[in-house]
Protein backbone atom coordinates (compact mmCIF):
# COMPACT_ATOMS: atom_id res chain seq x y z
CA UNK A 1 0.00 0.00 0.00
CA UNK A 2 1.05 3.54 -0.79
CA UNK A 3 1.17 6.05 1.77
CA UNK A 4 0.62 9.80 1.00
CA UNK A 5 2.35 11.04 3.90
CA UNK A 6 4.41 13.57 1.79
CA UNK A 7 1.43 15.34 0.89
CA UNK A 8 -0.34 15.65 4.43
CA UNK A 9 -2.72 13.14 3.52
CA UNK A 10 -1.87 10.27 6.13
CA UNK A 11 -4.74 7.47 4.13
CA UNK A 12 -3.31 4.56 2.32
CA UNK A 13 -4.22 3.55 -1.09
CA UNK A 14 -7.08 1.09 -2.09
CA UNK A 15 -5.57 -1.82 -3.66
CA UNK A 16 -7.74 -2.08 -6.26
CA UNK A 17 -8.09 1.41 -7.64
CA UNK A 18 -4.67 2.67 -5.94
CA UNK A 19 -6.84 5.56 -5.07
CA UNK A 20 -6.94 7.18 -1.63
CA UNK A 21 -9.88 7.01 0.33
CA UNK A 22 -9.83 11.09 0.00
CA UNK A 23 -9.08 10.61 -3.69
CA UNK A 24 -11.94 8.94 -3.99
CA UNK A 25 -14.26 10.84 -1.80
CA UNK A 26 -12.94 13.79 -4.46
CA UNK A 27 -13.69 11.96 -7.13
CA UNK A 28 -17.20 10.69 -6.66
CA UNK A 29 -17.68 14.28 -5.62
CA UNK A 30 -16.30 15.77 -8.90
CA UNK A 31 -18.41 13.18 -10.50
CA UNK A 32 -21.46 14.44 -8.60
CA UNK A 33 -20.94 17.96 -9.59
CA UNK A 34 -20.20 17.30 -14.01
CA UNK A 35 -23.35 15.84 -13.41
CA UNK A 36 -25.34 18.16 -11.97
CA UNK A 37 -23.49 20.53 -14.32
CA UNK A 38 -23.88 18.55 -17.33
CA UNK A 39 -27.86 18.36 -15.95
CA UNK A 40 -27.83 22.13 -16.46
CA UNK A 41 -26.39 22.33 -19.75
CA UNK A 42 -28.92 19.83 -20.91
CA UNK A 43 -32.01 21.91 -19.15
CA UNK A 44 -30.73 25.62 -20.89
CA UNK A 45 -30.47 23.47 -24.03
CA UNK A 46 -34.01 22.16 -23.61
CA UNK A 47 -35.33 25.91 -22.54
CA UNK A 48 -33.78 27.05 -25.66
CA UNK A 49 -35.61 24.62 -27.75
CA UNK A 50 -39.12 24.93 -26.16
CA UNK A 51 -38.36 28.32 -25.40
CA UNK A 52 -39.40 27.92 -21.44
CA UNK A 53 -38.67 30.07 -19.11
CA UNK A 54 -38.91 29.81 -15.00
CA UNK A 55 -36.93 29.70 -11.75
CA UNK A 56 -35.12 26.19 -12.71
CA UNK A 57 -33.59 28.01 -15.99
CA UNK A 58 -31.73 30.54 -13.91
CA UNK A 59 -30.54 27.99 -11.46
CA UNK A 60 -29.14 26.49 -13.88
CA UNK A 61 -27.55 29.25 -15.30
CA UNK A 62 -26.63 30.33 -12.31
CA UNK A 63 -24.91 27.23 -11.44
CA UNK A 64 -23.14 27.23 -15.41
CA UNK A 65 -22.04 30.97 -14.08
CA UNK A 66 -20.25 29.53 -10.91
CA UNK A 67 -18.38 27.06 -13.11
CA UNK A 68 -17.54 29.54 -15.43
CA UNK A 69 -16.12 31.50 -12.75
CA UNK A 70 -13.62 28.26 -11.20
CA UNK A 71 -12.66 27.88 -14.76
CA UNK A 72 -11.38 31.41 -14.94
CA UNK A 73 -9.72 30.81 -11.68
CA UNK A 74 -8.10 27.83 -13.07
CA UNK A 75 -6.92 29.39 -15.99
CA UNK A 76 -9.61 26.97 -18.28
CA UNK A 77 -8.61 23.97 -16.04
CA UNK A 78 -11.16 22.86 -13.41
CA UNK A 79 -9.92 24.50 -10.29
CA UNK A 80 -10.15 20.63 -8.46
CA UNK A 81 -7.37 19.15 -10.70
CA UNK A 82 -4.53 20.02 -7.98
CA UNK A 83 -6.55 19.32 -5.09
CA UNK A 84 -7.12 15.69 -7.22
CA UNK A 85 -3.37 15.15 -7.41
CA UNK A 86 -2.76 16.24 -3.97
CA UNK A 87 -4.65 13.73 -2.72
CA UNK A 88 -3.21 10.87 -4.69
CA UNK A 89 -6.01 10.95 -8.01
CA UNK A 90 -3.71 11.97 -10.48
CA UNK A 91 -6.39 11.26 -13.30
CA UNK A 92 -8.46 14.22 -14.90
CA UNK A 93 -12.00 13.56 -14.60
CA UNK A 94 -12.09 13.56 -18.20
CA UNK A 95 -9.65 11.51 -18.90
CA UNK A 96 -11.56 8.59 -17.35
CA UNK A 97 -14.41 8.44 -20.35
CA UNK A 98 -12.34 10.15 -23.26
CA UNK A 99 -8.94 10.02 -24.74
CA UNK A 100 -6.86 12.62 -23.66
CA UNK A 101 -6.78 14.69 -26.33
CA UNK A 102 -10.76 14.44 -26.38
CA UNK A 103 -10.60 15.02 -22.97
CA UNK A 104 -8.59 18.49 -23.02
CA UNK A 105 -11.26 19.66 -25.71
CA UNK A 106 -13.94 18.68 -23.51
CA UNK A 107 -14.11 21.84 -21.01
CA UNK A 108 -13.59 24.57 -23.82
CA UNK A 109 -15.98 23.02 -26.00
CA UNK A 110 -18.60 22.79 -23.19
CA UNK A 111 -18.00 25.91 -21.99
CA UNK A 112 -18.55 27.22 -25.39
CA UNK A 113 -21.82 25.33 -25.61
CA UNK A 114 -22.87 26.99 -22.51
CA UNK A 115 -21.63 30.57 -23.31
CA UNK A 116 -23.94 30.17 -26.88
CA UNK A 117 -27.25 28.25 -24.61
CA UNK A 118 -27.45 31.22 -22.11
CA UNK A 119 -27.21 33.77 -24.51
CA UNK A 120 -29.87 32.33 -26.46
CA UNK A 121 -31.98 32.33 -23.82
CA UNK A 122 -31.09 35.72 -22.97
CA UNK A 123 -31.71 37.44 -26.34
CA UNK A 124 -34.54 35.75 -26.95
CA UNK A 125 -37.82 37.29 -25.92
CA UNK A 126 -40.18 35.91 -23.71
CA UNK A 127 -43.22 34.08 -24.85
CA UNK A 128 -46.45 35.94 -24.41
CA UNK A 129 -47.42 36.12 -21.11
CA UNK A 130 -44.63 34.24 -19.58
CA UNK A 131 -43.35 36.16 -16.64
CA UNK A 132 -40.07 35.36 -16.71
Amino acid sequence: MISEASSGVDTMAEPRTGLTSAGRALRIAHTAIAIVEMSCLGYVWLCVLTNRRGKALWAAVGLLAVEGVALIIGRGNCPLGPLQERVGDPVPLFELVLPPRAARAAVPLLAGISVAGVAVVVARPRPNGAAS
